[in-house]
Parts: C-alpha cells; sequence; structure tokens
C-alpha cells in the first residue's frame, strides 16, 4: 500500500485543496503517513505571495530530498506554477503540477499503480480534524503589491449546489466545523450564470441539517454589504471570527496598493461588527514597509489598530513580487521594515490578550483538535485556542469549555460538557 504525505504552505485554500488530495488517495487505498519521513510520495502545495514563502517551499523541498531520499517529491502551487523550471531542478522532484491541473492531481500521483496495491484501507486517519473546502478560486482584484492573480487566475466559484452537497456529506462524516475557504471568497458567485453570492451559498448552508459550525476564511472589507453583514452577524451557523483584509491604515498608500477603501470606512466597518457580535474575534492583515510608507502612514496603521476593536492582526513585511507594479517603486530602507513590524506585532500581541482576558469565566462551543499530555486543545468557535488539562475527548468532537486564564502564551480553561454545539 502505498504511503503519501500532504504539506501545505500558505492560504486556507491550499490546505483545502490538500484535504480534498488527501481524502481521493484514501479513497485509491493509499495510507495517510504520520510523517513526511515516512511517505513514498510526498506532495508539496507551495504559497509564492512573499519572498520568504518562496524560500520556505525551496528550503523544505530540500529537506524532504535529503531526509527521505526515497520519496517521490510531487510540487505543485503558486510558487510552481510561477516558476516550474526552477522547482522541477530542486532535488527529489518527481512532478510539478500546474494550479491548472490541481483537480486531476491525485489521478496523476496514482498513474500507475498496480491493482494489487491500490487495496482499500479498511480505516482511512482523518487527515485533519476540521473540514476544508474550497468554494472559490482565483481573484479579479489588482492590487498592486500581489502576485496571486497572474499565479491562480481569475475568479472562479464552485457551484452552490454542488457546494451545498460537499457540506453535507462532510457533516454526514462527522465534521464538527467546516472551514470554507477562497483565494477572494467575497467574489463568490459572481463568475457563475446564473450569478450567485457569498450571502446565497451561506443562507442555503445554514438551512442544512446537523450540528455543525461554519468558519469563513479571510473576507475583503470593500465587498462586505449590509446584507452580507446582517447575516454573518446573526447566523447560528457562521463562526463569530472574522479575518479582514485591511492592508494598510494610510489612505494615501490604499490608493498606492490600488485598493478602493479608507481608513474610515475599516473603522466603521471593525465598529460595526463589535456592535452586532461583541464576542467576535476580529483579525486582520496588515502590510508594512509597502513602497513609498512614510512615518506618518505608518503611525495612521498603529492608531487604527490600537483604537479599533482588532484582537490581532497578520502582520507581514512588504515583499516585492515579481511582475506587480508595486515592485517597481523605491523600497523602504529593511532595517525601518523590521522595526515597524515588530512593534505591530508587539501590539498585536497585547490586543490578543486583552481579549482572550475578557473571555475568562465565559463558557464557549469549541472543537477538539489535538489530543495533548494530560488533556486536550481546544478551538473555540471564537478561534482561542485553549488548553483543557485532565480532560479527554474524541479528535474533532464539538464541546463546551469556560475560559478560566489568558497569559501571555496560553488560554486554559475546563471542559464543561460535550453536547454539541447547542447551548
Amino acid at each position: 500500500m502505498t504511503s503519501f504525505f500532504i504539506h501545505p504552505f500558505g492560504c486556507r485554500v491550499n490546505q483545502a485543496e490538500a484535504f480534498d488530495w488527501a481524502a481521493a488517495l484514501q479513497k485509491k487505498g493509499w495510507r495517510l503517513a504520520e510523517e513526511d519521513s515516512q511517505g513514498e510520495i510526498v506532495i508539496i502545495n507551495t504559497c509564492t505571495l512573499t519572498a520568504r514563502a518562496d524560500r520556505d517551499g525551496r528550503r523544505y523541498i530540500r529537506k524532504i530530498a535529503q531526509e527521505n531520499p526515497r520519496a517521490r517529491l510531487v510540487v505543485t502551487g503558486c510558487l510552481a506554477e510561477r516558476d516550474p523550471e526552477g522547482v522541477k531542478a530542486l532535488p527529489g522532484v518527481w512532478r510539478v503540477v500546474a494550479n491548472a491541473d490541481k483537480d486531476a492531481l491525485a489521478g496523476q500521483c496514482a498513474a500507475g499503480e498496480s491493482p494489487e496495491t491500490a487495496v482499500r484501507a479498511e480505516e482511512p486517519v482523518s487527515y485533519r480534524v476540521r473540514a476544508l473546502v474550497k468554494a472559490q478560486d482565483g481573484c479579479d482584484m489588482a492590487c498592486a503589491f500581489c502576485v496571486i492573480p497572474s499565479v491562480r487566475g481569475r475568479s472562479r466559484s464552485v457551484p452552490v449546489l454542488d457546494l451545498w452537497t460537499r457540506v453535507e456529506e462532510l457533516v454526514s462524516a462527522g465534521y464538527a466545523e467546516i472551514v470554507l475557504a477562497g483565494i477572494h471568497l467575497c467574489s463568490y458567485g459572481r463568475d457563475l450564470r446564473p450569478p450567485s453570492s457569498l450571502l446565497e451559498l451561506l443562507s442555503g448552508i445554514e438551512e442544512l441539517p446537523g450540528d455543525f459550525r461554519l468558519r469563513l476564511s479571510s473576507l475583503d472589507p470593500r465587498l462586505l454589504s449590509r446584507p452580507l453583514l446582517d447575516f454573518l452577524t446573526g447566523s447560528r451557523r457562521i463562526a463569530p471570527h472574522f479575518h479582514l483584509s485591511l492592508q494598510h491604515g494610510a489612505d494615501r498608500i490604499l490608493r498606492l496598493m490600488g485598493r478602493e477603501s479608507t481608513n474610515a470606512s475599516y473603522r466603521e466597518l471593525c465598529a460595526e461588527l463589535e456592535r452586532r457580535s461583541p464576542e467576535a474575534n476580529l483579525g486582520a492583515d496588515i502590510i508594512v514597509g509597502f513602497p513609498g510608507e512614510t512615518e506618518r502612514d505608518y503611525e495612521e496603521t498603529v492608531r487604527l489598530l490600537e483604537e479599533s476593536p482588532l484582537a490581532y492582526a497578520h502582520v507581514f513585511s512588504y515583499s516585492a513580487r515579481p511582475g506587480t507594479k508595486a515592485a517597481e517603486r523605491p523600497a523602504v530602507d529593511r532595517a525601518t521594515v523590521k522595526s515597524r513590524a515588530d512593534r505591530l506585532r508587539r501590539l498585536s500581541g497585547r490586543k490578543n490578550l486583552a481579549y482572550r482576558r475578557r473571555l475568562i469565566g465565559r463558557t464557549l462551543p469549541g472543537v477538539v483538535i489535538q489530543s495533548k499530555p494530560g488533556g486536550l486543545e481546544v478551538l473555540t468557535s471564537n478561534y482561542v485556542d485553549v488548553l483543557v488539562s485532565g480532560a479527554a475527548a474524541p479528535l474533532g468532537s464539538p464541546v463546551h469549555v469556560r475560559i478560566a486564564a489568558a497569559g501571555e502564551r496560553d488560554t486554559t480553561g475546563e471542559l464543561r460538557g460535550r453536547d454539541g454545539f447547542r447551548s
């Protein structure tokens, strides 16, 4: 029986693709390896969002080639799309699969497998305790810093009925949390004929049977309409965790980025989300050091994070990407970028600690995501990792936890029931 391992880099969409490949290969009788060193085939889904993502992908490929020389490496994803020849030249690489061919990747890996080895595993190991579903791929936007539209292509949506059916299958299979992913999720349905929308998709999922929660990947503030906001904050299914692609707090830099948004509109959106869903965990992507960013521009971003209800920020140091408009502009010096990014990350850490401390004494629904020595790790509906000592529950099962304490590194709690998401 052939063993395989999948390592996705980057976004939730890459993880959702990996989730589907794992299921397809297990149906063919392949065995999911627990470690990359045990895989006869190792599938690597790369990212090229930043120069660091490129380096991490190449470094991992070289590591596996050295530590597991018998493995055949199948490399796909955005780095492989942007630089297929460079990836093909790396040690151990057996196949490079274009993004357009990802749906056929499992079949390509299994090509030539003899019927004798393709024996269905009796109890396939779950690739993830939370299910991931790719609803949309590609992006029609033209942000000056982003290379993703050139490697992912235009926005393409999975038909509504297909997604409703897929979610039903996953709920029937026992998944208590489903993560809905898209490169530009808020664009969902615009390309379909007849056109649909993220609101229509979510409204249908809301009515599906079963006790499950739906978590959304990153949302674009520019496309969060009032009806969609009403639904997101009033849904009984959708996790109260909203990650927003803000990118910057200065209007001048937002214009240079090619983003039709403003500091004031961000503040209004965050305040509205907090008003409608007070316990929601609000997060954001923020880029530091975009070409032309002045100290004044940067301070506007700092104030936005300080004064908003955002509980955390994913801070990215600007990385020039080949072929983008921003790459043609003079760069901010690296020492300044590092200093600015470090300060924002410290601020994010303080805001996140304050948010978690506000939850002390609250009982929240969650999903068991890991067994640890002497206890469990639970991911709450509002995206807080909680360590629960002296408790036992199956991986992936819905539970309730009471938040007992929150420190700089950990949040701890007590198990208060295994009665699903129903309060």
